[in-house]
């Protein structure tokens, strides 16, 4: 029984790539500004797996790694979570998803009128900063917040006591139909928050409306040859369901391994694809290394439940979809290279896969192993480190 778990620690860069002055992000480097700002970081399952091997990483490496390891430089336009994600499934997007300042008059008149209401915002921000600074407005009229950031997205901010959830869904719904040609971002968010006392607090409801994929993906080859696709976490979101056999919603990180766990104890052949969001949504965008880097420990320290109950044909691999450098400039997405680790019985111990031109090379390498024909993009490793 074939399986294989793929985690993607959400915004785990490793270094600039060499376009990432196109995108204003020299000098980047995710896990490097973790270090230097926990220099008693505690990863060591992650280092004994080969992190620290991996070219240009700086962290010290092992003589024997127990995984073999990449590093991965993304080939897509972009550093967003929908177009890393996707390459990782096999898609390579040429052209980027609609950025903004801030959205023209004429959508958000239009979109206005479509919702009953008018709207506070309309800039790029933080999440935690605009609702800390719209918040007493948006609880005295009712008015939905919206915001952008550099990367393609339309984000819909409210007080659940002020707008329902459902009516805040009803929101981005709406939004997600307007949003095409011109206007066409990659993904409408819902920013659900609570206020106690003048602290803003957002909720863990947040929900994901993407575009959907423009071509079949590795979750579509798996689903269509009768295996099983288990999404755990945001992943259902980012693919709008395309190729998804089955989904379940996570509080956060440690829930998110949690769950990954439970769909590993199950028996099926197929593919458990699991986004942890907390590194990227709770720390990167909050420009927090130390909170970084103590999430980085917690979940290291769940490695050892998951190789546990990993069962003997299944493969793991770990990797990330973009870079968030904690200390870098602005609240944004970092263009980086990303690492990758593959673990499991099966799998050659300590074979340098070197720098791949493609995420792609990830979905090439499952379809590989499951008996499935490629995506259109991407090499196939698993020549090199199957046994």
């Amino acid at each position: 029984m074939k399986r294989v778990t793929l985690i993607v620690l959400d915004s785990l860069g490793i270094g600039a790539l060499p376009d990432a002055h196109k995108y204003g992000d020299e000098g980047s480097n995710t896990l490097r500004s973790i270090y230097e700002a926990n220099k008693e970081l505690k990863i060591p399952n992650l280092i004994k797996m080969g992190l620290g091997n991996i070219e240009g990483v700086d962290i010290g490496g092992v003589i024997e790694p127990i995984a073999s390891y990449a590093r991965m430089a993304e080939l897509s336009k972009g550093k967003d979570t929908i177009t890393g994600h996707w390459e990782i499934a096999g898609l390579y997007t040429e052209e980027p998803f609609k950025t903004f300042e801030r959205f023209p008059d004429e959508f958000i008149k239009e979109y206005e009128k479509a919702i009953g209401i008018e709207t506070l915002g309309n800039y790029r921000a933080s999440g935690t900063e605009i609702i800390k600074e719209l918040g007493p407005e948006h609880k005295a009229t009712g008015k939905p917040i919206i915001y952008t950031s550099a990367d393609s997205v339309f984000q819909i901010a409210a007080n659940i006591e002020v707008v329902p959830l459902e009516k805040l869904y009803e929101y981005c719904e709406i939004a997600r139909k307007m949003l095409v040609g011109d206007y066409l971002v990659g993904r409408v968010i819902a920013r659900p928050f609570v206020e106690k006392d003048g602290v803003y607090t957002r909720t863990s409801d947040r929900k994901d409306y993407s575009v959907s994929p423009r071509a079949k993906t590795v979750l579509n080859l798996i689903e269509e040859s009768g295996k099983l696709v288990y999404a755990v976490g945001k992943i259902k979101d980012i693919f709008n369901g395309s190729g998804i056999s089955k989904s379940v919603h996570t509080e956060n990180n440690r829930d998110g391994i949690d769950k990954t766990i439970i769909a590993m104890n199950e028996d099926f052949e197929g593919l458990i694809f699991t986004n942890l969001v907390d590194f990227d949504s709770v720390y990167g965008h909050r420009r927090d290394p130390l909170g970084y880097g103590k999430s980085l420990e917690e979940f290291d320290s769940r490695l050892p439940e998951i190789f546990k109950v990993m069962k003997q044909d299944e493969i793991l691999i770990l990797c990330a979809d973009h870079g968030n450098d904690p200390s870098h400039k602005g609240w944004d997405h970092t263009r980086e290279y990303v690492p990758m680790l593959i673990y499991g019985e099966k799998i050659k111990a300590g074979i340098d896969l070197g720098t791949r031109e493609t995420f792609a090379d990830i979905a090439a390498t499952i379809a590989d192993y499951l008996d499935l024909d490629k995506p259109s993009v991407g090499d196939s490793f698993l020549d090199q480190v199957l046994k």
